[in-house]
């Protein structure tokens, strides 16, 4: 097992990182480690190893092993639930917003996928503070999106808080689903697949001041 590479040696000798520097690297390793292994099967020796240092210094940073893993969980939690929060930030077109949302969860699949299974698919479901972060980007994401929907349609929190989970379940699982599948679809027509579905109820909500969409000739028809 190679160490990763951050330059932790030079001739021979450990290198002092500067605490935040040696921090990301350790969650790197334990990243590498966590997935390969699951929880369960990982061990502190391993993503010491993997990291190229001994374990006290893996101590230093980190006092057990579920501290680690909820270190890693914190940090790809807080990055879905950013994804989301921009997409709804970046335009005030919310058919836009609705193909951004589903971008979010498409992207960390597509660039983050050890961290979409360390999420979504870890063997720790059952562990306490495990799950609640893992409920914590479920609720950040549906918040984000609720609060669009009440600023742009005036409707109650109840409905938008429905609306809003329905497309950030889809949005999850549809990525799952694809990750799973070997991205069997091109992403991009994945996205527009899923955002075309998604927005087709959304769209049935118009902004505040403007009539409700009525059918087109080919829904009346």
């Amino acid at each position: 097992m190679t160490a990763v590479g951050n330059g932790s040696q030079t001739a021979g000798r450990p290198t002092r990182l500067p605490r935040s520097a040696r921090r990301k690297q350790l969650l790197a390793a334990a990243q590498e480690v966590f997935v390969a292994h699951g929880y369960h099967a990982a061990a502190m020796d391993d993503i010491a190893e993997r990291a190229g240092v001994s374990k006290p210094v893996l101590y230093q940073h980190f006092p057990g092993k579920l501290e680690l893993y909820l270190a890693l969980l914190d940090t790809h939690c807080d990055a879905i639930v950013a994804k989301v929060h921009d997409a709804m930030r970046e335009t005030s077109d919310n058919k836009e917003r609705v193909e951004g949302a589903v971008r979010a969860y498409f992207d960390f699949v597509d660039h983050e996928s050890e961290a979409f299974r360390l999420v979504f698919e870890s063997d720790l479901r059952n562990e306490p503070a495990v799950r609640q972060r893992v409920e914590r980007v479920e609720q950040g994401c549906i918040a984000a999106i609720t609060d669009t929907i009440i600023s742009d349609t005036g409707v109650s929190r109840a409905h938008a808080e429905l609306l809003a989970s329905g497309l950030v379940g889809a949005a999850e699982t549809a990525a799952q689903f694809w990750l799973a599948g070997g991205r069997q679809v091109p992403k991009a027509e994945a996205e527009a697949l899923l955002a075309a579905l998604s927005w087709r109820g959304i769209a049935s909500f118009p902004l505040q001041g403007e009539p409700a969409a009525g059918p087109t000739q080919t829904e009346s028809a």
